[in-house]
């Protein structure tokens, strides 16, 4: 067995091979600046680094382990290198650089990626914007040729009408992610009264409104030309390929682009407050809410992690002094403290939830939280904090090393803000060596007696629980004269070779299936599981079938009530002793529970497996259930139950299933439990609970590790004397009569956003049966990004974020459902563009181009089903879950590839008859029902 201890992985790295090639093989204009190798008992990644003539930094790290390619262009753009008053153009680029270039056609990104079995996205902050690709290996030059044309050729495809619909959309995405949201204005409004004004953390990524209303299309060209230069991104790409090919593509495809303007990096004083400050907002929700923040530094400044430590001692966990004073007294539900850091400042950020039951007063939080402050000056730093907050810094590094994609993703940070990829060695250094003193020295400096920002969000009209009168309203906003500072004349140049033709590709990668070992355990237990050798670590799952399942409907949220109460003490150790004792070796144990299944999620080191089982054990058979800890949980959910009321998204699943299965099945009520069936449960109804679902006979395991079979099987064995039946799913009741062509609404006063929820019941989960070709049927339709669905509603009407449908199955039943959260002024519209969608699919079937596509697209998405542990998991848990052949996925292909026309066509017949569906809105009824029933559908106003 391996063996990684934190000061010899750090010795090991710190020598690792680092040097330049000779640069007589490399093409013309690219240089080679540095060769990183590491030694396999090391932690890090082996890469090259290189740069091109035009200042493009390109980043090759190979890893053969799957046939796939990850291509990351991040370039060092972000909010905060907008004006104010000219805030969200560095997002509202993000979603622009996907609508095609020169030459690449409107919507061709996704076409062409999708198509190439792959997945891709692009994401914004503050600091940087970054476009990422997972394909097959044999796409890569596809997207070398992608990415290269909106680098170089992306002004030419640019038009109002494509602005004017991703302004929309951008629209719709603040609408879902923050208006709509309980909690979604706390953030940016903290922002503006913490940094100064005009400060470049002090608007918010997404913009603001107005600001985004302001943009035009020539501010957005001026701002590509200013930041999207070859000088101001880097190309890392990761997995197998082929280093003298890739780097001659690179060249061919990037090396005619045109240096851009010089960047230079901003400035990084440290912010600072005057005095501390009292803001507060009323919002539509029901737990009361406290943030704190007090200005530190900036990333990777010195003093970072021992204020990240600090950040773990106050609020990290159930060992916290403010799990300890706030939570476990029950005063909040939730509580934490950490210290998350930007390129240019970092915050200190503290939270709590208030309990309502204890009266809810924010002021009585903020007393609890400064006097956790005080508690901590008093009783100092021990050699235990310091030595588990380094073990789990070392454990989340290693876990962050189990794809390519987050090795690539980890490459290109550190190189776009540190100016080297190498920075992992450096950085498990940082933690290392800090001290008790330097933990009680960032204390004094940043946080002891030192002026804060404090926000209080309520309840509507329940003003008189903020924590204190607001003494703080930022300044109005300083419009800037211009969106953009710095840019030069701007020529487009004229490619030296023909773009328009779409690179070939080369013959599909053999797909390299897990090897499956399955084995018992001396009372019966399956265990399957493979061995993944990428890392030094272990995923292990217990799974227990029954669930929420097993549970009759009046006492909806046992299991899940249950599972916690197994993460909580045990006969022989309290809860926060526990926690200490898997912190000290970066291991994670979570019981859990959901429709079907109650499981056990293990996560350790290698090195420290053993002694993780010993807790799994411990709790597994001795637990606690003390009833202290019972009352605190049930409380906690209670109150999370009625939080939950405010967020739309559950609001339609909750109703949605009802509608689907009844209340009298317990698929028809949530797994949550409802405030009625939690109130009455009590301790002696989780005890017998416990007694029924965890027993032996309910038990099947999954494990994935660099351990092969016997290990396991050795590591495994305490738990052979494991006994007990197993459960019988109770019948289920029967089915209500589902009322097709209803539209029920649910009232959400004040909503911006509609929720949109179209389906039915349909069919359980097959492998290679009708519920697999439904699949494959509704892929074209709703399943892809560039479905007919979602191209209608996002890219052409810009109703909504997104749009999809889908089939998913269980064991007994299933469900068909088309969804989106749409602009509450577009409800009925949207309802008829979904309806629209559907039936043409329905009546005129898959096109002959959506057939090649869908089947291109699923067949070779194969190649990145089983790179990272937790893939390879789940696709061990499917094939014992469902007793499949191991090959299952071999026959999937084969059926994907010979599909008829015909068939596809038939299940769309039967599977997508509107007249069987029904429709649900959870929007502000005052505003959407009028239009609603001008549809002249029968419509119904549901309450829960």
């Amino acid at each position: 067995m391996k063996k990684w201890i934190l000061a010899t992985a750090i010795a090991a790295i710190l020598v690792g091979c680092a040097g330049q090639q000779p640069q007589s093989s490399l093409p013309d204009g690219i240089t080679l600046l540095e060769t990183v190798k590491v030694a396999p008992s090391q932690v890090g990644i082996p890469y090259k680094k290189y740069q091109l003539s035009n200042g493009l930094t390109l980043i090759l790290h190979q890893d053969s382990s799957d046939p796939l390619v990850h291509v990351d262009v991040t370039y060092h753009v972000g909010s905060a290198r907008e004006f104010e008053g000219r805030s969200g153009f560095a997002h509202l680029f993000e979603h622009m650089m996907f609508q095609g270039s020169m030459h690449v056609g409107d919507e061709q990104h996704f076409k062409t990626v999708t198509e190439a079995g792959g997945t891709l996205n692009g994401t914004t902050n503050t600091d940087r914007t970054n476009y990422f690709e997972t394909v097959p290996s044999n796409q890569l030059e596809k997207m070398l040729w992608l990415e290269s044309d909106r680098m170089g050729f992306f002004l030419p495809a640019l038009t109002e009408k494509k602005f004017e619909v991703q302004r929309e959309t951008v629209k719709n995405e603040r609408a879902q992610r923050i208006d709509n949201q309980p909690y979604g204005r706390m953030g940016e409004l903290f922002n503006k009264a913490f940094y100064p004004q005009g400060h470049q953390y002090s608007w918010p990524v997404i913009g603001w409104p107005e600001d985004l209303e302001r943009a035009d299309v020539e501010d957005v060209k001026h701002f590509f030309q200013r930041w999207y230069g070859p000088n101001n991104a880097t190309l890392t790409i990761g997995g197998d390929f082929d280093e003298v090919q890739t780097l001659a593509w690179v060249n061919k495809y990037f090396g005619e682009i045109p240096r851009g303007p010089e960047v230079t990096a901003d400035p990084k004083p440290l912010v600072t407050l005057d005095k501390t400050r009292y803001i507060s907002m009323e919002d539509r929700v029901h737990l009361p809410l406290i943030r704190i923040g007090f200005p530190t530094v900036y990333a990777r400044h010195q003093d970072e992690a021992a204020l990240d430590l600090l950040s773990n001692i106050l609020g990290g966990g159930k060992t916290s002094l403010f799990y300890k004073n706030l939570v476990k007294d029950g005063f909040a539900v939730q509580a934490g403290v950490s210290h998350p850091c930007q390129e240019l400042a970092c915050q200190f950020s503290m939270y709590a939830l208030a309990n309502p039951a204890k009266g809810g007063q924010l002021a009585q939080l903020e007393k609890r939280m400064r006097e956790s402050i005080d508690e901590f000056e008093q009783r100092g730093v021990t050699d235990d904090d310091l030595q588990k907050v380094k073990v789990q810094f070392e454990a989340s590094t290693i876990f962050g090393l189990q794809s390519v994609s987050g090795k690539v993703s980890t490459l290109a940070f550190n190189q776009t803000f540190s100016d080297n990829p190498d920075m992992i060695a450096s950085d498990l250094q940082r933690y290392a060596n800090v001290t008790k003193a330097d933990v009680m020295r960032v204390f004094n400096r940043y946080i002891k007696d030192k002026p804060m920002v404090v926000m209080s969000v309520v309840p509507l009209g329940q003003r008189q629980l903020i924590a204190h009168e607001d003494n703080y309203t930022a300044p109005e906003l300083n419009v800037s004269d211009v969106a953009v500072q710095g840019v030069s004349d701007y020529q487009q140049i004229s490619s030296s070779f023909d773009r328009n033709t779409v690179p070939d590709v080369g013959a599909a990668p053999v797909l390299k299936s897990p090897e499956i070992w399955r084995g018992k355990l001396g009372n019966g237990i399956e265990v399957i599981g493979t061995e993944s050798e990428e890392t030094p670590t272990v995923e292990l799952v217990f799974y227990l079938n029954g669930g929420h399942r097993l549970i009759p409907v009046d006492k909806a949220g046992l299991a899940g009530l249950t599972a916690a109460m197994l993460n909580e003490s045990s006969l022989k150790r309290s809860t926060e002793e526990l926690a200490q004792a898997l912190e000290m070796l970066g291991s994670s144990v979570t019981f859990g529970a959901s429709s079907y299944q109650s499981y056990i999620k293990v996560s350790s080191l290698t090195s420290h497996l053993d002694d993780t089982l010993d807790i799994v054990k411990e709790r597994l058979f001795e637990p606690g259930f003390k009833a202290t800890d019972f009352e605190r949980l049930k409380q906690q959910q209670l109150q999370s139950l009625q939080h939950m009321m405010s967020d739309p998204g559950y609001l339609a699943n909750t109703a949605f299933d009802g509608l689907l299965y009844g209340n009298t099945n317990s698929l028809g009520v949530s797994s949550s439990g409802t405030l009625e069936t939690i109130s009455s449960l009590t301790l002696d109804d989780v005890k017998a609970f416990y007694r029924q679902q965890y027993s032996a006979g309910n038990a099947q395991i999954v494990a994935v590790g660099n351990l092969n079979e016997a290990e396991i099987l050795a590591m495994l064995t305490r738990f052979s004397s494991w006994k007990g039946a197993g459960s019988e799913l109770p019948q289920l009741s029967q089915l209500p009569d589902v009322a097709g062509g209803t539209i029920y609404i649910l009232d959400k006063p004040g909503a911006a956003q509609s929720v949109i929820k179209i389906g039915k019941r349909a069919l359980p989960y097959d492998a290679t049966g009708a519920f697999y070709r439904s699949y494959l049927m509704n892929y074209p339709l709703g399943g892809a990004f560039n479905s007919r669905i979602n191209l209608n509603l996002r890219e052409d009407k810009g109703y909504t974020y997104g749009a999809r449908s889908y089939f998913s199955g269980g064991s007994e039943l299933g469900v068909f459902e088309a969804q989106a959260n749409v602009r509450s002024d577009v409800t009925s519209q949207s309802i008829v563009e979904f309806f629209k969608e559907i039936e043409a699919y329905r009546e005129s079937g898959i096109t002959d181009k959506e057939l090649a596509f869908m089947r291109a697209s699923v067949s070779q998405g194969k190649a990145l089903d089983y790179e990272t542990p937790y893939q390879k998991a789940g696709f061990l848990r499917l094939i014992q879950r469902y007793n499949l052949d191991a090959d299952f996925t071999e026959q999937q292909t084969d059926i994907t590839q010979r599909i008829t026309k015909t068939e596809l066509n038939q299940l769309a017949k039967s599977q997508l008859n509107l007249d069987d569906m029904i429709v649900l809105v959870v929007g502000d009824k005052s505003t959407i029902e009028a239009d609603i029933e001008a549809l002249g559908y029968p419509v119904k106003i549901l309450e829960l």
